[in-house]
C-alpha cells in the first residue's frame, strides 16, 4: 500500500541525519502525488510570464533581481486553497518551478544583454532570446548531476535560506488563503503607489536635499548629496533583503558618496575629465554623479570581480567533489531507472549528455552565424563559454545553498574581462569583438544563474518528495517562457527609457560590463588602477570578514537606490524584535514578508505598465507640478505614510493571530 502524504515536514528535514538514519519526505517515495497536469503546467507558465516582467523591470531599475519563489508559491499554495483543490502541493512544487526560472533568466539577461545597447551594437530579439535561452538550457543540464551532492549528500549541512523559506510556504497550506489575501492588498497598494509615480507625477520618484536651497548650495561646494528613492518596490525589496545585508550594501554606498567624492573634489577641483559626447569638465566643475560615474563605479568593478574570485577558491574544494562525483555519474555508476526511488529518479545521462552536445552545437551555430562569422574564433568563443561555465556552475549552486545570494555579476564580470582578453589576442575586437564578448558573457550569466536557481528547486523538491525528472523536464519550459518574455521586455524597456542617460533605467551590472569591455575591445585607456584598488578593498574587507560582495555592490549602484533598501530593512528589524515573544516576533517578520512580497510584486509589474505606456506615447505625467516644492512636500508625506503602512500592518498581528 502506497504510504499517505504528510502534512509537515519531518524533524530531521533541516538537520544533519545521525549516521544510519534516513531522510523521509512529506510524499514518500513509494506513494503517487499529481504533480505534471494540465492545471500545474499553465499555471507555471502564467507565472513564468509574469514575474519575468516584473524581476527585468525591477532589475534594470535598481540592479537587484527579487526571487520570485516565495511570491510564486504564495500565490500556488492560494489560488488552490481559495478554488477549493484538494492535494496539491505536488503540482504546487511544479508550478513553482517552472515560474521560478522567471528570475533566474531576467538575473542572467539583465546583468549582460542592455550593454548591447549601451554600446550601440546589434541587439535585436532573437540576439537576447538565443542569449537568455541557450545559456539557461547549459545551466540546467550542468547541474543534474551534482543534484545529488547538493541536495542529499549535503542533508542538514546547507542552509539552503531561500528553499527553507519557500518550502515552509508550501507546506503551510490552510493558512495560505490569508497569505495570499494580505499579498494581494499590499500588491495592490504597491502598485497604485508605484504606477502614480511612473504614470501621473502625483508625488516623484526621488527626494534629494537638492530640494532645499541650502542643500544644491552645499552640494555645489562640497560635492556631497543624499538621496533616496521613493517607490514601493525597492522599499519592499530592502525589507526582504534584511537590515544586516543592506547595512553592507549601504556602507559601501555611503564610502563613496560621503568621502571618495568629496574627497576627489576637494583636492583635485582642476583636473580635467570627459563627461560625455566630447565634453571635458574640470572636477570642480563636475557634479557629485559625474564624479561617481568617472571613480567610483571603477572601483566598485574592481571589488565585485575580486569577489567573485575570492569565492571561487573558498569553493574550491567543492568543485574538486563535485566533479568527481560528476565523473562516476557519468561513468554510468548509478543504477537504472527501474532500480532507483522515484523520488531520486533523474534525466537519464545519455539524455543529459547528447542535450549538452545539442546545446553547444546550437550556441556554435548561434556565434558563427549571428556574431563572428570566422570558425575559429567562434571555436574559442565555444570553448570559453563550456569551460567557464562548467567550473562555475557548482560556485553558484554552493553560494544559493549556503547564503541564498548568487555572486553571478561579479563572475560574469571575470568572464568578460578574461574573454575580452582571449578575444583580442585571436584578433577579435573592435563592435565585433564587443559583440561576441557581451553573447558569451550573456549564455554564461545566465548558465550560472540558472544553476543557482535551479539547485534551490531541487532541494525543495528533495524535502517535499517530488520526482526530480519532472522538475529538470519541466525546467525546460520554464526557461523557454522566460527567455521569451524577457527579450520583449527588454526591447520595450529600451525603447520606453534607454539605459543610459537621465531618466534611464540604471541597469547598473549592464553598464559596468559595458564601461569594461568598451576600453579592452578598442584599445582605449581602461583605469587599472582604479579596478585593482577595488579589488584590494575587497581582500582588506574580507580580512575584516565584512562580505566583499555586497560592499562592492553598494560602491557601484546609485546611492538613491541603495538608501531605500536601508530603510527597508529598518523597518524589518523594528518588527521582528519589538517584542520580548520570540515566536510573535517570528509572526510579524513573516507578515511583513508577505506585504514586503506585494510591494515588490506590485510594484514591479505596474512599473512594466508605465513603460508600456510610455511605449506607446501615453504621457500623464504632471512634469510643471513635480517641479514645485510643493511636489516635494507631498512626495515627503506619501512615503512617510507608506513607511507607516509597512511597519504598523506587520506589528498588528497578534499572538493567536494564523497568518
Amino acid at each position: 500500500m502506497p504510504q499517505e502524504v504528510k502534512n509537515k515536514l519531518p524533524e530531521n528535514a533541516y538537520r544533519a541525519l545521525k549516521p544510519g538514519e534516513t531522510y523521509e519526505p512529506i510524499m514518500p517515495a513509494n506513494s503517487r502525488p499529481k504533480e505534471v497536469t494540465p492545471y500545474s503546467v499553465l499555471m507555471g507558465v502564467l507565472m513564468a510570464i509574469l514575474f519575468s516582467a516584473a524581476c527585468a523591470y525591477l532589475g534594470l531599475k535598481v540592479g537587484q533581481v527579487f526571487e520570485a519563489a516565495i511570491p510564486i508559491a504564495i500565490l500556488a499554495v492560494g489560488i488552490g486553497s481559495l478554488s477549493g483543490k484538494k492535494n496539491m502541493l505536488g503540482q504546487n512544487v511544479i508550478i513553482q518551478s517552472i515560474g521560478a526560472s522567471s528570475g533566474v533568466i531576467v538575473a542572467g539577461a539583465i546583468f549582460t544583454l542592455p550593454a548591447l545597447y549601451i554600446l550601440e551594437l546589434e541587439a535585436g530579439f532573437w540576439q537576447i532570446f538565443l542569449s537568455s535561452l541557450l545559456g539557461g538550457f547549459l545551466g540546467i543540464l550542468l547541474l543534474i548531476p551534482f543534484r545529488k551532492y547538493f541536495v542529499q549528500e549535503m542533508h542538514g549541512k546547507y542552509p539552503f535560506p531561500e528553499a527553507t523559506a519557500t518550502t515552509e510556504v508550501l507546506v503551510t497550506g490552510e493558512s495560505a488563503g490569508k497569505q495570499t489575501i494580505v499579498l494581494a492588498i499590499s500588491g495592490l497598494i504597491g502598485g497604485l503607489y508605484d504606477f502614480i509615480i511612473g504614470s501621473i507625477g502625483l508625488w516623484a520618484e526621488e527626494l534629494s536635499t537638492r530640494m532645499l536651497s541650502w542643500g544644491a548650495s552645499f552640494a555645489e561646494r562640497t560635492k556631497m548629496v543624499f538621496k533616496v528613492n521613493t517607490g514601493a518596490a525597492v522599499l519592499g525589496l530592502g525589507y526582504i533583503i534584511g537590515l544586516p545585508y543592506a547595512t553592507i550594501i549601504c556602507a559601501g554606498s555611503f564610502l563613496v558618496w560621503f568621502v571618495i567624492i568629496p574627497l576627489i573634489g576637494y583636492f583635485a577641483p582642476g583636473m580635467t575629465m570627459p563627461v560625455g559626447d566630447g565634453i571635458t569638465a574640470t572636477i570642480g566643475q563636475m557634479n557629485a554623479e559625474q564624479i561617481f560615474a568617472a571613480y567610483a563605479r571603477p572601483l566598485g568593478i574592481g571589488g565585485i570581480a575580486m569577489a567573485g574570485i575570492i569565492g571561487i577558491l573558498r569553493s574550491s574544494k567543492i568543485i574538486g567533489r563535485a566533479i568527481k562525483l560528476a565523473a562516476t555519474e557519468f561513468g554510468g555508476n548509478r543504477g537504472s531507472a527501474v532500480d532507483l526511488k522515484r523520488t531520486e529518479q533523474d534525466l537519464s545521462m545519455r539524455f543529459i549528455v547528447l542535450a549538452i552536445v545539442a546545446v553547444l552545437v546550437a550556441v556554435l551555430l548561434f556565434i558563427q552565424f549571428g556574431v563572428t562569422a570566422n570558425i575559429y574564433q567562434t571555436l574559442i568563443s565555444l570553448l570559453i563559454i563550456f569551460v567557464i561555465t562548467f567550473l562555475f556552475t557548482t560556485v553558484a549552486a554552493n553560494a544559493i545553498a549556503i547564503v541564498g545570494s548568487n555572486p553571478v555579476s561579479g563572475m560574469t564580470l571575470m568572464t568578460l574581462i578574461l574573454t575580452s582578453i582571449a578575444l583580442v589576442g585571436i584578433g577579435l575586437n573592435g563592435e565585433r569583438g564587443m559583440l561576441a564578448a557581451m553573447v558569451i558573457g550573456g549564455i554564461v550569466c545566465t548558465a550560472l544563474s540558472m544553476a543557482g536557481g535551479f539547485i534551490t528547486d531541487l532541494k525543495i523538491g528533495y524535502w517535499l518528495g517530488t520526482t526530480p525528472k519532472h522538475q529538470e523536464r519541466w525546467k525546460f519550459l520554464g526557461t523557454t517562457v522566460s527567455a521569451l518574455t524577457v527579450a520583449g521586455v527588454m526591447l520595450v524597456l529600451n525603447k520606453a527609457y534607454g539605459f543610459t542617460g537621465e531618466h534611464a533605467l540604471v541597469a547598473p551590472q549592464a553598464n559596468a560590463m559595458a564601461a569594461v569591455i568598451k576600453p579592452l575591445m578598442e584599445g582605449g585607456e581602461t583605469p587599472w588602477i582604479l579596478y585593482g584598488a577595488g579589488a584590494i578593498l575587497a581582500l582588506i574587507l574580507t580580512a575584516i570578514k565584512v562580505p566583499a560582495l555586497p560592499f562592492a555592490l553598494g560602491m557601484f549602484i546609485p546611492l538613491q537606490l541603495n538608501a531605500p533598501l536601508l530603510i527597508g530593512g529598518l523597518v524589518s528589524y523594528l518588527v521582528s524584535t519589538r517584542s520580548k515573544d520570540e515566536a510573535l516576533n517570528k509572526l510579524r517578520k513573516d507578515k511583513g514578508t508577505l506585504i514586503a512580497s506585494g510591494f515588490i510584486a506590485g510594484g514591479a509589474l505596474m512599473g512594466v505598465v508605465s513603460a508600456i505606456l510610455k511605449f506607446a506615447g501615453v504621457d500623464m505625467m504632471q512634469q510643471e507640478w513635480l517641479a514645485t516644492s510643493s511636489a516635494n512636500l507631498v512626495t515627503l508625506l506619501v512615503y512617510l505614510a507608506i513607511i507607516a503602512y509597512f511597519l504598523f500592518a506587520s506589528l498588528r498581528v497578534k499572538k493567536t493571530t494564523e497568518q
